[in-house]
């Protein structure tokens, strides 16, 4: 089920009426209801894909109560592992099977031995790299005593499934979100308006800006060997703005209708485009995951407490292993190793942690500097991502080859030039507004809230006006194939 799909909004409306009014005394029945709204929602796509939600739910519940009572380390381990294995055998199989078969039939062809085997024709469940994340944080601060585990099944399902988050995040831990699902709730009007603000800028971001660059990335890369480097430029900068949009987008439709159901989810993004460095950047752009692989893999392999040698070889596994996360091709693997190279020289200088302020704080507008390192910053990440884009990584090398030509020069042309240039025009109103808001949670949070009544209705109805004459055509979200 699509947040902007006309599903979703006759589903949302029904589960929170039953929520408030007709369960709002009864805490278990609206973890109940949670559930099963969750379960509609995600089988709304593949109703067959639940019985791995549920399998997983099982498999970390019983782990989680067996590690209770169980004190023998080794034993421990075992329980740990059988989580760990449960879950990343469910995500390398259905995720990464064809992946490393044809690598490995490649590999051998490459030494002159031809070896037949046969990809299987699989189905990627939606959402399974999140949902994945999300119960093996529970296994695993349980094991590291951080987390009582629980013994209400319906809770703990409850905080697998959440359907605002379930599908593509934020990926939420379990210390945050399940001991949510423990305390009473009660509607809280202020709470509930801050998050239909919320929603209301994801949903533009959405069908506003990321779709609509959907379709002229889509067109500019799919036919890049005829297109000259000045819209190769713009390929770049609309896909740029589409995974932005589209990504932040969802993440802000998720926090912002768990709002409406008296949750707290975390901030999965903050103004990355505005860093002046990648170190910025990447405590600022997919958050809940960059703290994720920060608190169970890198500072687990030694972080940066190490030599030199170290702290290159933890640089490099952490990002590859967050590009090979978004996907099972070279091209992810790629762009994370690229984003490794861009952080290397800040980390070994130590300068990693410069920029922890949103820049231009207090300010209308930043410095010469701060404006230069925020260009670059910018440029860096657009070059990273026609890797991400790319089919292939012959396909990223002619893209890039075909920007530093000649053609750098000319005017860009393709398809549909005015309704692109409209887009562009889009895109700086959504500069402009995340810059005026950029020091609160999200765009609109606190962005007229001073302003007189009728000019701040203005403002949302301009929105939901936009939202309505200049959404693209519908996209589903990016990372539900991750």
């Amino acid at each position: 089920m699509l947040f902007n799909s006309l599903d979703f909004a006759i589903f949302l409306p029904i589960v929170f009426l039953l929520y408030w009014y007709v369960l709002n005394n009864n805490l278990r029945s609206q973890n109940f209801l949670i559930v099963v709204a969750s379960y509609v929602f995600y089988g709304w796509w593949d109703w067959r894909f639940l019985s791995l939600i549920v399998f997983s739910t099982m498999v970390d519940y019983l782990v989680g109560r067996r590690l209770k009572t169980e004190e023998n380390k080794g034993k421990r381990k075992v329980l740990l592992w059988t989580s760990i294995l449960v879950n990343l055998g469910f995500l390398g199989f259905f995720k990464y099977y064809n992946f490393f078969l044809d690598n490995f039939v490649s590999a051998f062809s490459f030494f002159g031995m031809e070896i037949s085997a046969s990809s299987l024709n699989i189905i990627l469940p939606v959402g399974i790299s999140f949902y994945t994340f999300q119960t093996l944080s529970y296994t695993i601060d349980v094991y590291k005593r951080k987390l009582e585990p629980t013994e209400d099944i319906v809770a703990f399902a409850a905080f697998v499934s959440f359907f605002p988050q379930l599908v593509a995040g934020p990926i939420e831990r379990a210390t945050n979100l399940l001991p949510q699902f423990y305390n009473k709730r009660s509607f809280d009007y202020t709470k509930a308006v801050d998050g239909m603000r919320q929603i209301l800028w994801g949903l533009f971001k959405k069908v506003v800006i990321a779709d609509n660059c959907a379709e002229f990335a889509n067109q500019i890369f799919n036919n890049s060997a005829d297109m000259n480097g000045s819209t190769l430029v713009l390929g770049a900068l609309f896909f740029t703005f589409q995974i932005y949009g589209d990504f932040s987008g969802y993440s802000d439709i998720a926090i912002g209708t768990s709002r409406l159901f008296g949750f707290n989810l975390m901030r999965n993004f903050a103004f990355p485009y505005f860093s002046r460095d990648i170190a910025e950047f990447w405590r600022r752009w997919h958050i809940s995951l960059s703290t994720w692989f920060r608190d169970y893999l890198y500072i687990p392999l030694g972080g940066s407490r190490g030599g030199t040698a170290m702290k290159v070889r933890n640089t490099f596994i952490i990002f590859i292993v967050s590009g090979f996360w978004h996907g099972a091709n070279w091209t992810f693997i790629v762009w994370g190793a690229l984003n490794a190279f861009y952080f290397l020289p800040l980390l070994l200088t130590n300068n990693n942690r410069n920029n922890m302020e949103i820049v231009a704080k207090g300010k209308y507008l930043p410095t010469i500097k701060e404006l230069g390192l925020m260009l670059l910053t910018f440029g860096l990440t657009v070059l990273a991502w026609i890797f991400f884009r790319a089919e292939n990584i012959g396909h990223a090398i002619s893209y890039i080859s075909g920007i530093f030509s000649s053609s750098l020069f000319e005017l860009p042309w393709f398809l549909g030039m005015g309704k692109g240039l409209t887009t562009l025009l889009l895109i700086g109103v959504l500069l402009f507004v995340e810059w005026l808001g950029r020091e609160s949670e999200f765009a609109i949070a606190d962005l007229g809230l001073k302003w007189k009544r009728s000019l701040r209705y203005a403002f949302y109805y301009a929105i939901i006006i936009a939202i309505f004459w200049f959404s693209g055509k519908e996209q589903q979200f990016i990372y539900f194939q991750f």
